[in-house]
């Protein structure tokens, strides 16, 4: 008799999601240590178009969409043809479903631009699979503001909260919504696994408890 074990799905991809702040990039972090998993992390510092973005949102939205779908692409395909689990942060279908629209809607991104960026997202995703597992962590305003001023990165200074609530009624229709695999939400006012071991056990806890469900 095949032991149940081997019968499991190897599990290949877990993606964090969540807005500007949420603390991906930390929980990320943390995951990939716990668990033993490679991470692949957002392009941030070394992204060439994210300070003249915030400078001038108009100008750079639609390259720096297609500079973050090209990189995000790169990696699933990377981790769909390895043999290692990876945790990403962030996902394709954020830029996708969140941010390249909310660019369109505030008139910052063309229509004509919003609708080739869309095009070329679509023929991607029919070559990759969606994450075996889908954390997205929530945060509300107040939280976001606070863990973006902690950081202090100067291109995000400009940063307005209505861009930030913009982003998270989208985060939130986009979850409410998602059905592309499994999904674990966890709530970053609630918990603060950067300074408390105790809330960083309940969501490995909760993680494990998901991971163990995957076959």
């Amino acid at each position: 008799m095949i032991p149940e074990e081997s019968l499991r799905k190897p599990i290949r991809h877990v993606a964090i999601a969540g807005n500007i702040g949420a603390g991906k990039t930390t929980l990320t972090t943390q995951l990939s240590r716990h668990f033993g998993w490679d991470v692949h992390y957002e392009s941030t510092e070394n992204n060439p178009y994210l300070s003249d973005f915030y400078n001038d949102m108009q100008r750079w939205a639609f390259n720096l969409q297609i500079y973050f779908l090209n990189s995000r692409y790169s990696q699933i395909l990377k981790i769909q043809n390895g043999d290692t689990t990876v945790i990403q942060d962030r996902t394709i279908y954020e830029d996708a479903h969140i941010f390249a629209p909310n660019l369109h809607d505030m008139g910052l991104m063309s229509k004509r631009d919003f609708e080739n960026y869309f095009n070329l997202f679509k023929t991607m995703t029919t070559q990759i699979n969606p994450p075996d597992l889908l954390i997205y962590l929530r945060a509300s305003i107040s939280t976001l503001v606070s863990h973006i001023q902690m950081r202090g990165r100067d291109y995000e200074g400009s940063m307005s909260l209505d861009y930030l609530k913009r982003l998270n009624e989208r985060y939130e229709n986009w979850i409410e919504n998602y059905e592309d695999g499994p999904l674990l939400i966890i709530n970053g006012d609630d918990v603060d696994f950067i300074n408390n071991p105790e809330d960083l056990g309940k969501i490995v806890n909760q993680v494990q408890g998901q991971l163990h469900g995957l076959f």
